[in-house]
């Protein structure tokens, strides 16, 4: 076979990667729609599909439109395609998504007026309300407002990314010119209106109604609420630094820049004369392609604030039932967690358990006399972190405190400066990782000395140390003591410390070098079987060549893979001769599915792994990944009763068909939910265990009681 029929083939069982993406980002929508879902949380799907599109433009159609102007051509090697041909097949994408947003949000409007939630335009407003809106308006809004307009002494102003303004056609004397009224970001998403139930009015709205105020020497012909985004793929590197300059320093300049980099797309909602948005679409640099129309409102972040307003009573009905995540009913909670991790190994799954613990262990380790050292990577934490303040306690106890701070988060940026720089003061020591690769990883060492013995205790997850989104994704927490483990970790550490990216481990599997290389080594495994081989893959996402090249090889040779990805997968199953072996299947559900699981055969001899990986290109090559093997017999029941879980599911899993499309499981006689199966069993082993403590402390009364008559008698 020559080459380019090896090229041709190779193009017949993977899609592109944006569209795939578009695909998953449709999954979280068509959550919006699912009725089963209670009436606010579809709200809220609505609401991420829209943040999720602007980051997607931001990021990916940013880095897309970047590649299109370069000289030299860059071939896509999923497609065949130029960058300029994959975002013409983007924006043809998005026209019938923002349809369908469009449709499903008028459908949940409708739906929450029944419910006494409602969203008024001033038209609809009573008398007495039209008047609180008025006077909100002249003594909140309008004492800050900064209205604008363009003509030949006056440009067209800079628009921030992702500011709402007004945008309006005006004329004056027979003169037309533009007038521009940005909606501050100062001023709430809306006003609530002094009405029974949840009655309210955005904004952008009141302030379109009002225009004519602001701009009363002038007649409005046309407005409508408008919105830029802008590219936000900014790297460090692209950056002009020395040596010595201030990492931090630099990260701040670069958050700055976002701010007012290219434009990738404008929104419009509202009606616009095609020449008023030619004209817009010019004085941005946009093809028309760029420029979206909509009914619906461009932010929507508003909708999670909602149902903070309801009765009591309307979000028991509306809203999911509360879940707090349960304390780890395999550790107990009134003995020390560093002692019962050197016991066995625990593996918690958040959001099912809580991320308490994990805080518990750093807290004991902050005072505890035997440690001597603490070190963790670090790449997204909330904005109240406690782990934060245990780490700056161990350090002002005189423990070594090592963070290595990834500032390149992107759009954590901020926070993570803010944090390097609290740490910092505590006396930990911080590192910034290395140019051109961003780490990545889930790794956390204590190091304790007793008896003149070192001992390790080393914790690896699946998600960033956030105690917020703990909360809300789907992750893989596993605390042990394992003295390999252990001795990885340190050397992972001293590594990182002299930027040795190439170290060599004997448990661990670390990128950028060793990890794509063992898996493909795992792969060859599972080959040599022919049909007793078996893989099972938990991914958020799926884009590295070399890998889908390599899962071909397998499924031509009757190895059955099946993998669970909630996004993006550039690989298409079921194409003849070449992926017949391969099932795809996405889960979204109420919980993000954020955890990576790699399994490698079936039973007792399955290598299993947990780790920080997707299988993308970037996790691969360019970042710091840290996959760990599950080696405790009772964790690793644990991790397969979890996979059979997530391939049981037949409520929220939609499986992926030949052409790149999902579709739900069809006549489900018992309906099952992975998500929902985890809550109830947390939920009775939680139960199972206070009531094995209220019996031990029942017999132990009635020991103590009987000791009591024994003594008492005399005897």
């Amino acid at each position: 076979m020559n080459t380019e029929t090896k090229i041709n083939n190779s193009l017949i069982y993977t899609q592109d990667r944006e569209l795939s993406w578009l695909r998953f980002n449709e999954r979280v929508l068509d959550e919006a729609k699912d009725k089963s879902v209670p009436l606010m949380e579809r709200l809220k799907f609505a609401s991420i599909f829209t943040s999720n599109l602007d980051e997607f433009f931001m990021v990916r159609v940013g880095s897309l439109h970047d590649m299109s102007l370069l000289k030299e051509t860059h071939i896509d090697n999923k497609t065949g395609k130029t960058p300029s041909e994959q975002l013409a097949d983007v924006f043809a994408a998005l026209v019938p998504l923002y349809k369908k947003r469009d449709k499903i949000m008028a459908e949940l409007e409708t739906l929450c007026r029944a419910c006494n939630i409602c969203r008024f335009s001033y038209d609809d407003l009573c008398e007495r309300a039209k008047k609180q809106v008025l006077s909100w308006f002249e003594h909140e809004a309008r004492p800050i407002l900064s209205p604008q307009i363009v003509d030949m002494h006056n440009p067209f102003p800079h628009l921030p990314n992702k500011g709402l303004n007004i945008l309006m056609s005006l004329t004056r004397d027979g003169q037309e010119l533009i007038g521009i009224l940005p909606v501050p970001a100062e001023l709430p998403d809306f006003v609530r209106l002094e009405e029974r139930g949840v009655h309210f009015i955005l904004t952008e709205d009141i302030l379109c109604e009002f225009a004519s105020l602001v701009f009363e020497e002038y007649t409005i012909t046309e407005k409508a609420v408008i919105s830029v985004t802008r590219n936000a793929d900014i790297s460090p590197e692209d950056e002009a630094y020395d040596v010595d300059t201030d990492f931090r320093r630099l990260m701040q300049k670069v958050v700055k820049k976002r701010h007012r980099l290219a434009p990738v797309r404008v929104e419009i909602e509202g009606n616009l004369s095609e020449k008023l948005i030619s004209d817009l679409c010019r004085t941005l640099s946009l093809s028309r392609e760029q420029a979206f129309t909509m009914k619906s409102p461009i932010h929507t972040s508003y909708l999670f604030s909602l149902g903070d307003l309801l009765p009591r009573e309307s979000a028991a009905t509306l809203c999911y039932p509360a879940y707090k995540p349960y304390f780890t009913p395999y550790l107990n909670k009134n003995e020390k967690i560093m002692t019962q991790i050197e016991r066995r190994d625990v593996l918690m799954f958040y959001p099912f358990e809580s991320m308490e613990p994990f805080i518990r262990l750093i807290a004991e380790a902050s005072t505890d006399p035997s440690v001597l050292s603490l070190k963790i990577t670090i790449y997204r934490l909330a904005a109240d972190a406690r782990l934060v303040e245990y780490l700056c306690a161990a350090a002002e106890n005189g423990k070594q405190v090592i963070v290595l701070m990834e500032l390149r988060a992107r759009f954590d940026e901020q926070n993570n400066i803010h944090w390097a720089e609290r740490l910092e003061e505590a006396g930990c020591t911080i590192l910034y990782g290395f140019e051109g690769i961003k780490v990545h990883s889930k790794i956390c060492l204590i190091t304790k000395r007793e008896r003149g013995r070192v001992k390790y205790i080393t914790q690896i997850g699946t998600g960033n140390y956030n105690e917020k989104t703990a909360g809300q994704y789907t992750d893989l927490s596993l605390m042990t003591a394992d003295r390999e483990i252990g001795e990885d970790a340190a050397l992972f550490f001293q590594n990182m410390a002299t930027a040795n990216l190439d170290g060599k481990y004997g448990k661990l599997l670390v990128s950028p070098f060793s990890l794509k290389e063992k898996v493909i080594e795992l792969i060859d495994g599972e080959i040599t079987k022919r049909s007793d081989g078996y893989i099972f893959l938990k991914l958020n996402s799926l884009t590295d060549r070399e890998i889908i090249d390599k899962l071909v090889e397998a499924s031509r040779a009757g190895v059955q893979i099946v993998m669970n990805i909630r996004g993006i997968c550039c690989l298409l199953p079921g194409i003849k001769d070449f992926t017949e072996n391969i099932k795809v299947f996405s889960i979204v559900g109420r919980y993000l599915e954020h955890s990576r699981i790699y399994c490698f055969g079936r039973g007792t001899d399955a290598l299993l792994y947990i780790a920080s990986a997707d299988f993308m290109t970037r996790n691969t090559e360019r970042r710091v990944e840290v996959a760990c093997p599950v080696l405790d017999k009772e964790t690793r029941k644990r991790l397969f009763h979890i996979i059979d879980e997530l391939q049981g599911d037949n409520v929220k899993s939609r499986i992926m068909a030949s052409d790149g499309s999902y579709h739900r499981i069809k006549d489900v006689s018992e309906p099952r939910s992975c998500q929902e199966v985890f809550q109830l069993e947390e939920t009775r082993l939680a139960e199972e265990m206070k009531h094995k403590k209220r019996m031990g402390y029942g017999l132990l009364k009635r020991i103590k009681a009987g000791l009591h008559r024994i003594l008492a008698s005399g005897l």
